[in-house]
Order: C-alpha cells, then structure tokens, then sequence
C-alpha cells in the first residue's frame, strides 16, 4: 500500500478533497475537510503570500497545492537530504522577505563527518520554474551521531528576522544534551547566514549560536503571536514530553532531570528537580508524543484565541491548552476518534486551522466549525 501511494501521490493523484468528516468538541462542531491524501510521511506545512501550501515529506519531497487542496507539483533541485530511520526532510520555514527574495530554508537530516546529524539549508524557491536554486547549507549539527533517531528539526523565525532551530540528542542519553559546545540537544538561533544571532546569551564555553541546553527532542515549535517568545513541544522517553517557553541562556534538564522514565522502564537521570535547572510549562505522563505546535490567534474559532494546539503522534489527537496567566489550566483532547498521528499544526492566512498526518497514506485537513 505505501508503495502505492506513494506513487499515487507522485503522480498528483490528491485532485479535490477526499472526504469530510464532523467531530465534535467542547466548543464547536468541527467539519474536518482532507484537502492532501496520497502523501508519504509528510512532516511540515507552510503557506505561501498567494495562500497555496508548501508541503515537505520526510523521504526528501517538496511540493506546493493549491489552497484548497489538488495535484502536488514537485519542487525540483533540493539537496542533502538523508532518508532514513526518524531522519529525512523535516522543517520548513519562509524568510520574512520571501514575498520579494523568494528565500525559504529547510531542515533535514545529512551525512557529513561519518555520521548523521541535523543540518538547515537555505535556498531560493522559484515558483515559475518549480525548483530551488542557489542551494547553500547554514548550519551543520555536530557532533554527528550513528543513529537514525531525534534530530528535532523544527524552524522558528522571530521577530527579528532570526532562525531558531531546534536540534535533537540523536537517541543517545550521554551528556552532549548539557554540553553547551555542542550542537546536540538544543535550541539554536542564527541569523539566515549560519552565523551567531546578536543578543544570543554567551556564557563561557557556550557556543555562540545556542540559546538553549539540555533538549530531548523538540519536534514543535512556535512563535507566540503577543509576546513574540518561542514556545517548544518535546518529546520525552515514556512519559516526560514537555511544553517549554525556552529563554536565553536556561538549561532545561535532558537528561539529568526529567519526568519520564527509560523504554526499558530504568530510571533516567537524577529524579525531576534539580538546582540550575528549569521545569516545563507542562508536562504529559504517559506520553502523548508531541510534534507541531500552534498558538492560535485567528477569528474563525473566537473561542480558541490563545490556546495552544499540539499534535499527538502516540496519542493520534490534538491536544488544546488552555492558558491563563502563562500557565495551563486547563486542556482537551481533539480528534481522537479520528485515529490520525498529527505530525504538524498550522493557522492558515484564513485563520483555520490545518494539520498535516504522519503515515505512508499522510494528508492535509482542514478544520471548519459546522454552520
């Protein structure tokens, strides 16, 4: 089947939505709309200023659809993509400029050194002749690991004009993740050359583009539409998945202290406090496996302005939280009895909200409120 559709997708199969389905929630009922099927494990969704949708799979594909929905057109021309294990094309990002640079970057497991690692790439994106051009790597993970596992790879830009990063400890408990020379296990922030981002914290022995330490494996990331601060999903092992608001220079525990315990049900670390080191926002036991996040803050779901939206990959759902003074207090679980993994959430330039599934039959849908 996955060969299938895999080839079904390439051969822009997705034509006009598939289905709809109506799933009911505290606030609203929700007609959920598949605009994209056919996809192999898509991982990332962006908007294009004319409204289409530019969407990366993880085996190394890039397409654009039409806003609602149709035939994928494959980008050509993109480069250094390593598809394997948890490891392919991941994150997508715009540059602010893209309107009128046609800037856009990509995060994507590469080999390089002997190994595997999380590497950004920066291209320019020629939507009359469908391929990327002037394809140049920024950033480079180092060390490199042998593993095919979290390589993080979300892409944040804030409102500044500088990229943050989130890069993963690639499968492996051993100290890189708090070893801030490293490029294991943190959030990064550069500007669209590679290099260090003015007003980065620069403690001694700190590699100057880290803004943050001691990450499992960030796999959402936001930027929050008021205050303009990143805020992070991150998977834990079993149990221990966090929702962050990572700050300049903070180390937030992985794998000293943490909230989930080891697959083989051993200890982790040194319990779920320690001095020096910050505690989650929030925190899922057991886990839900979290990847995309979204803060919404658009007018089709008034009821929604400010909730933060979570996909479940473990927990096949979306997960609304409910703040009230920078803390949750609250939180429903959406779209269960769909039976999808969320691998990305989105507000749309509509202010609807879209998400993207993670299997070898993925889709875009597109959630409505009922009239």
């Amino acid at each position: 089947m996955k060969s299938f559709a895999f080839a079904m997708s390439m051969l822009g199969a997705c034509a006009l939505p598939a289905f709809a389905e109506v799933h009911q929630t505290q606030d609203y009922k929700l007609d959920v709309e598949t605009l994209v099927d056919g996809l192999d494990a898509p991982w990332a969704l962006a908007f294009l200023p004319d409204g289409r949708m530019l969407i990366a799979e993880r085996p190394g594909r890039l397409s654009v659809v039409a806003a609602d929905g149709g035939r994928p057109v494959v980008i050509d021309g993109i480069e250094g993509v390593s598809a394997g294990g948890q490891g392919g094309l991941h994150g997508i990002a715009l540059a602010p400029d893209f309107a009128t640079s046609g800037t856009m970057f990509y995060c994507h497991a590469a080999s390089y050194d002997g190994g595997r690692g999380t590497v950004v790439t920066r291209a320019r994106l020629d939507l009359t002749a469908n391929r990327l051009e002037n394809v140049t790597r920024i950033f480079e993970q180092s060390p490199v690991g042998a593993t095919g596992r979290h390589f993080g790879c979300r892409l944040v830009f804030d409102r500044d004009g500088m990229l943050f990063v989130t890069t993963g400890d690639r499968g492996n408990q051993m100290d890189s993740a708090q070893d801030p020379s490293t490029g294991i296990g943190k959030v990064i922030r550069i500007d669209t050359d590679g290099k260090p981002a003015a007003g980065n914290p620069q403690p001694d022995g700190w590699d100057k583009r880290i803004w943050s330490i001691g990450h499992r494996n960030i796999q959402g990331a936001a930027l929050h539409p008021e205050t303009g601060e990143l805020w992070t999903a991150e998977h834990g092992a079993r149990g221990g998945d966090e929702v962050n608001n990572p700050q300049p220079g903070k180390n937030y525990g992985w794998p000293v202290i943490t909230y989930g315990i080891d697959y083989s049900g051993a200890k982790i670390g040194e319990g779920t406090h320690k001095e020096g080191m910050e505690q989650p926002v929030h925190y899922w036991d057991p886990s839900i496996a979290p990847s995309g996040l979204m803060i919404y803050s658009g007018k089709a779901f008034p009821n929604w302005k400010g909730n933060y939206f979570i996909g479940a990959l473990r927990g096949a759902s979306v997960s609304r939280l409910v703040f009230a003074d920078g803390k949750p207090v609250s939180e429903e679980r959406i779209l269960q009895d769909l039976g999808e993994r969320i691998r990305d959430v989105v507000q749309g330039p509509d202010g609807l909200i879209y998400l993207v599934t993670d299997s070898d039959d993925g889709k875009v849908l597109r959630l409505k409120i009922v009239q």
